[in-house]
């Protein structure tokens, strides 16, 4: 399928993680479709991404930036405009599950809210006239925290839970300009740094089979391309009549009946 994202000018926030991260692999992911990329992250490794893309002959770009600060996220968006001349799309994609739980510091509460949240409303405000220009579209990377809880993470939570909910009201405030806003939910996600966590733990494995028997479909955890090929055809005119929805990517970890997780269960009636 053609999803027609060839020159398009993407800008994508968190893409420079490990390799292998969600947001690395969705900058592959665009690249393949020939998408125009503007990465703005705080990690140097963004800089590296972009040489590789470049070598490749690929149009990318690397804005330095600390997304809590809106005057670096004013200045890089800015940045991106004189360079691109254009911006098409919009993918929100930090988030860090930082443990700001209800024992934490009202800074710690507060910073958490500006990483996860905060840094979406920004980097969307300063491209708003360009995407009112191109009648884009809006990608949110959500987290299945927002509808589950999790236990310690407060304000990872709250920050998630108002990214959706901005999702859906970006959604409604945009209408008049035929600019779209979604989300993708993730839930349990194989990435290096979930592969890092656990491997803080005194038994890794057991508790990485202990999650992935609660997944519903194939007892696996989804992959980051799984997510990114979700990303692009949500982004792209093949779901052109599709907004303020939130898209869960994640094998029914979240809806499905909850007797599933006992293969004794798996024929009840109930």
């Amino acid at each position: 399928m053609n999803l027609d994202l060839t020159g398009k000018v993407i800008v994508i926030s968190g893409a420079a993680g490990i390799r292998g991260s969600i947001g690395e692999t969705l900058l592959r992911a665009l690249a393949e479709e020939g998408a125009v990329t503007a990465i703005i992250d705080r990690n140097q490794r963004g800089a590296t991404y972009v040489e590789e893309l470049r070598q490749q002959g690929i149009d990318a770009s690397f804005h330095p930036t600390d997304v809590t600060d809106p005057e670096q996220v004013r200045a890089s968006t800015s940045d991106i405009v004189r360079r691109h001349g254009r911006v098409d799309i919009v993918i929100n994609n930090v988030g860090v599950n930082d443990g700001a739980g209800l024992e934490s510091s009202y800074e710690a509460f507060m910073n958490s809210l500006k990483l996860n949240m905060v840094s979406y409303f920004l980097v969307v405000k300063y491209l708003l006239p360009q995407l009112k220009a191109s009648k884009g579209n809006i990608l949110n990377i959500g987290s299945k925290v927002a509808y589950t809880g999790q236990g310690g993470t407060s304000g990872y939570a709250a920050a998630k839970g108002g990214v959706l909910a901005l999702t859906r009201e970006w959604a409604v405030d945009l209408l008049p300009f035929e600019i779209r806003s979604n989300a993708i939910v993730i839930a349990e996600s194989w990435t290096p740094a979930y592969d890092n966590w656990l491997n803080t733990l005194d038994n890794p494995e057991e508790k990485r089979k202990s999650i992935v028997e609660k997944i519903p479909f194939q007892k696996r955890m989804t992959t980051t391309r799984e997510i990114a090929d979700t990303a692009l055809f949500l982004i792209s005119d093949r779901s052109s009549h599709t907004t303020g929805q939130h898209v869960f990517v994640d094998g029914g970890y979240v809806h499905l009946d909850r007797s599933l997780l006992s293969n004794d269960n798996l024929d009840s009636p109930q």
